[in-house]
């Protein structure tokens, strides 16, 4: 089922998940003791984040080019068909534009309509392959807007080449929102523009950054609605847990985190920060319940304890 159709079908605010795959040489079962903490919640979808491969191209003597690649994670796309087949739960599987070829990204997008996997989150991704397109001879999406259109092209049957017997893929499309703006924008209005391009060109809904202040996220909305965006968006919340993410999350998410909360962390024992960002989480999602929400969107790490305890709690 795809994740608009959830929606549509559900009567209730749903809550799903976000996990990051194990890193390289480590077991799977890492993977399904997470998703097992998660099944008594029922989620209608989980997402598994992407990493391309750290790439670069050596120029070598004769006018060719050496390809090198390291510290990779397990495969997004086995993951996500992997925990498809083995619990019955839709997954939804990250796709870059950086690290990426256009080629590469259609490749991975035939295998996942192959394996039946039809939701799809575009997102642009970091910058860790360093690669020359005028030396590769590929083509590369550099924007999320150019991703999007690349699957909305392939659910019209329109691929980069003509393949025999090929059929429509019906990828159900998700990108990102910024509540207090991309890192890359000026200006939020800056951001709004480039997210109406996105829904332009064939988005189906939007998941928000995480964010610890419900307002900035219903102010986004408005704004949102009021440039022409209509599709369903989704608010997402981090726990934090640790006193270390006072610092952690601004600096790598670009994200504030309200004074009333900082100062209910900074300084006191673990236990007291647990318990302070499990009842901030709490009292975040009633609001938002109330607020008729089509779902809840929570960022995992490496344990669902925090959030099976947000979730049996307000559910």
């Amino acid at each position: 089922m795809k994740v608009t159709e959830h929606f549509k079908k559900s009567q209730k605010t749903l809550f799903s998940y976000e996990i990051i795959p194990p890193k390289r040489g480590r077991s799977i079962d890492s993977i399904f003791e997470l998703i097992e903490q998660l099944l008594p919640f029922e989620p209608p979808f989980i997402d598994l984040t992407s990493r391309s491969a750290e790439v670069y191209y050596e120029d070598l003597e004769d006018g060719s080019l050496r390809r090198h690649a390291k510290r990779k994670r397990p495969g997004t796309i086995g993951l996500s068909a992997a925990i498809k087949n083995r619990y019955n739960v839709e997954t939804v599987p990250h796709i870059l534009c950086k690290g990426f070829t256009k080629e590469e990204t259609e490749d991975a997008l035939i295998e996942l309509n192959f394996l039946g996997i039809n939701n799809i989150l575009a997102v642009q991704g970091d910058e860790l392959r360093r690669m020359s397109p005028d030396k590769t001879g590929k083509t590369h999406n550099f924007f999320a807007t150019d991703l999007v259109k690349q699957i909305s092209n392939m659910n019209t049957g329109k691929y980069l080449e003509e393949l025999s017997g090929a059929s429509p893929t019906d990828f159900c499309i998700g990108v990102a929102g910024y509540p207090e703006k991309h890192l890359e924008a000026p200006n939020l209005e800056s951001d709004l523009k480039y997210l109406k391009q996105k829904v332009d060109a064939g988005a189906d809904y939007i998941v928000t950054q995480m964010g610890f202040d419900n307002k900035k996220y219903f102010n986004f909305v408005d704004q949102c609605r009021a440039v022409g965006i209509n599709i369903p968006i989704i608010p997402g919340i981090k726990i934090i847990t640790r006193e270390n993410h006072l610092k952690t999350i601004p600096r790598i998410f670009h994200i504030d985190i309200p004074k009333e909360l900082s100062e209910q962390i900074e300084g006191f024992p673990k236990d007291k920060i647990y318990q302070t960002g499990v009842d901030w989480a709490i009292k975040q999602c009633r609001e938002l319940i109330d607020a008729k929400v089509p779902c809840i969107h929570f960022y995992i790490m490496n344990t669902a304890q925090e959030v099976a305890e947000v979730v049996s709690t307000i559910k």
